[in-house]
């Protein structure tokens, strides 16, 4: 019995004291390794040798930057025209193919001219008629004017050729006005383009039947040379924009999303009278030549509006600046090799470059690859030198 109560007794001192060395060889561990640590950090004689770390920096550079404002846009057709009967029949000719790009004055539809050719004859018959009536009437009047003059005839037979040949003369211009209106009505059989554009879907063919007092759409033509491109802007640029219209032309960018790399280049050509008070934008408005027909109607484009220039800014590589709790700041190369991060003010990005209006100086070596692995004071060692 008392054997029993003196084994367990006389384990738990021992296990008490295994517990103790254990924590005691942690703690030796966890202060050695910050202790080598600290070694690394610091350079320290004795200690592991500092890491170098690799990154590509360049240098702070001074230059002109175009002041911009970038925005979505929507390419729009310059013009479209949509084309109707203006008076019935058959059509007998469609003298195009549909998408393809005519110019103003080309022919479009004919539509059969035969019942307006008649109209027309029988007017220009009619008005030859009373225009023969009107020389007898005439002729009649100045006759029995001398004879009124002679006192042979009464003031009344005066009057009334008189009366005569004025109504011939009215009937006659009745004439020329039903010519006029026949040669029209001959003139709309032959339907001719009023702009140069694209026509688009063809939608009646040649033999079918149109009225003029019908709706019906017989194509569209679009004109997209040149074509505009409208964009909103926040309220808070329309001063920039104003300033640089009155400065001279508004130069003005369209970035298709296939192929960014070449913007096609127009000038602002429209700024809406009014702020839509909705979304706290206004409507713009550029216009391109659009010579290769990169743009084309419904597109969604990248803007970039150029609204002036800085002159001597300091600039840095966008991907330079980096972004933490107390905002942007960079990590800057000092002589002796190892970086410091530096908070900088930004201003405005322009062609991969940021202007650091706060911060940095002309000359300065930053980093633009590798930021990841540094912390204040850390070695590194360049890739490529800016």
């Amino acid at each position: 019995m008392s054997e029993s109560r003196e084994g367990p007794a006389g384990a738990a001192p021992a296990r008490r004291s295994r517990v103790r060395t254990a924590a005691a060889v942690v703690i030796v561990v966890i202060v050695g390794a910050a202790t080598a640590r600290a070694l690394v950090k610091s350079g320290g004689k004795g200690g592991p040798r500092a890491e170098v770390v690799p990154v590509t920096a360049s240098t702070v550079a001074q230059q002109a930057v175009p002041l911009t404002t970038n925005a979505i846009g929507n390419v729009e057709a310059y013009s479209t025209v949509v084309i109707r009967a203006l008076v019935a029949g058959e059509i007998q000719r469609i003298a195009f193919k549909q998408g393809q790009e005519v110019k103003k004055g080309d022919l479009l539809f004919q539509i059969d001219p035969r019942p307006y050719q008649a109209a027309l004859d029988q007017a220009e018959g009619t008005l030859a008629k009373d225009k023969a009536q009107l020389v007898n009437a005439r002729a009649l009047e100045a006759r029995y004017k001398r004879v009124y003059d002679e006192g042979i005839a009464s003031k009344e037979d005066w009057d009334t050729y008189r009366t005569g040949a004025d109504t011939q003369a009215a009937l006659v211009r009745a004439d020329e006005a039903a010519v006029e209106n026949a040669r029209v009505q001959l003139s709309y059989a032959t339907i001719r383009s009023p702009i140069s554009g694209t026509t688009g879907n063809l939608l009646v063919y040649e033999g079918n039947l149109v009225k003029a007092t019908d709706l019906t759409t017989l194509v569209t033509i679009t004109q997209t040379k040149p074509i505009y491109v409208t964009f909103a802007v926040p309220e808070g640029e329309l001063g920039k924009v104003n300033r640089a219209r009155a400065a001279g032309p508004v130069r003005v960018e369209a970035s298709l999303p296939s192929d960014a790399s070449r913007p096609v280049e127009g000038v602002l050509t429209f700024v809406d009278n009014a702020v839509d008070t909705t979304t706290g934008t206004i409507r713009l408005k550029a216009t391109f030549d659009n010579a290769e027909r990169r743009l084309w109607p419904g597109q969604f484009v990248r803007v970039t509006v150029t609204t002036g220039v800085e002159q001597n800014a300091v600039v840095v590589p966008s991907q330079a600046v980096q972004t933490g709790q107390d905002g942007p700041y960079v990590y800057v190369v000092k002589d002796d090799m190892t970086v410091e991060p530096r908070p900088v003010k930004t201003g405005p990005s322009a062609e991969g470059v940021v202007v650091v209006a706060k911060g940095l100086a002309a000359g300065e070596r930053v980093v633009t690859d590798g930021q990841l692995r540094l912390f204040p004071g850390a070695k590194v060692e360049l890739k490529t030198r800016g």
